[in-house]
């Protein structure tokens, strides 16, 4: 299956790549700003690429969103976006293009590429408006975002929608089919100590790197959040591709809140069929996790790394 990741590392993108490398034909790796500024989600992709010896053309996007200011979140990914283990600067030298000029030749070039953003949607929704031929071309998008339930950076919103509001508006009503990862699905994702001892054991030092990565995140999430775990999020939205049997997915009619104390949610009509002004559903939104397969999958790939 080929796919483009579209990403800001960020502790759970890396394991996100990780996994999608080993499993799919990732024929590019394109950076948004999110978790941390662009400059910093760039090199933290070069810099697990060259973790894991990963030969992938890293190309770098959007540096804001298309309406608001920049939103970060460090009080979760620490200032490098990559806090915790000590990663030696990259020398992989980026590809030439602009991440949205590269979706937009590569999908209009290759048959069949699912896309796959894992951060804030600015790069997809700029391509799509620059090129809408794409909306034909995409078989489908993957993503993390949104929520059936509650928000995480507010009440309503989770942190990829609430970043660019507007841009995830423009993907959800692409008629590109979706599958959406959202917080609901992600915190049955969540890792722990017993986790992350597995993640050691491996021996090798993608492995011990990965443990160090979320070994950070953990402790993070227990200061702002007061929880034991952290949500794997992003690996969720990659795991739907490789083997979908490990979510089970519900059809819903999302639409993307864009003013107000909810701006940024992702408003789930849950409502039977037929209903008063019922719309068709745009999304498959996830719903339930299989965890332990989940993680089986995620310790045999990281166990393939150097």
């Amino acid at each position: 299956m080929k796919i483009i990741l579209d990403c800001d590392p960020g502790h759970d993108d890396a394991v996100a790549m990780l996994l999608a490398c080993q499993h799919l034909e990732v024929l590019g790796i394109t950076t948004v700003s999110g978790n941390v500024p662009l400059e910093r989600t760039t090199e933290n992709a070069l810099k697990v690429v060259e973790l894991g010896g990963i030969k992938v053309p890293v190309v770098r996007g959007a540096h804001r969103p298309l309406v608001r200011e920049p939103h970060h979140a460090l009080d979760i990914h620490g200032r490098s976006g990559l806090d915790g283990p000590e990663l030696p600067q990259p020398v992989t030298p980026l590809h030439g293009q602009h991440a949205v000029e590269f979706i937009i030749d590569t999908v209009l070039a290759t048959d069949e590429v699912r896309l796959v953003p894992t951060g804030p949607l600015t790069n997809i929704a700029l391509a799509l408006r620059l090129e809408p031929r794409l909306a034909k071309r995409v078989p489908e998008i993957s993503l993390m975002g949104g929520s059936l339930t509650f928000g995480n950076r507010t009440a309503a919103a989770e942190f990829n929608i609430y970043a660019d509001p507007e841009a995830a508006q423009v993907v959800f009503t692409s008629g590109i089919p979706i599958k959406m990862s959202g917080l609901n699905l992600t915190h049955q994702a969540g890792v722990g100590r017993s986790e992350i001892a597995q993640l050691r054991q491996l021996g090798n030092r993608t492995g011990t790197v990965v443990a160090a990565m979320l070994e950070f995140a953990v402790g993070a999430y227990a200061q702002v959040y007061d929880q034991d775990y952290y949500p794997l999020h992003d690996p969720c939205a990659v795991a739907a591709l490789i083997d979908p049997s490990l979510i089970q997915f519900q059809p819903y009619f999302v639409q993307v809140m864009l003013e107000g104390p909810a701006r940024g949610m992702t408003l789930c009509d849950q409502r039977r069929r037929g209903a008063p002004y019922w719309q068709e559903p745009n999304a498959q939104v996830g719903i339930k996790l299989d965890r332990k397969r989940f993680f089986d999958l995620l310790i045999d790939t990281l166990r393939q790394y150097p």
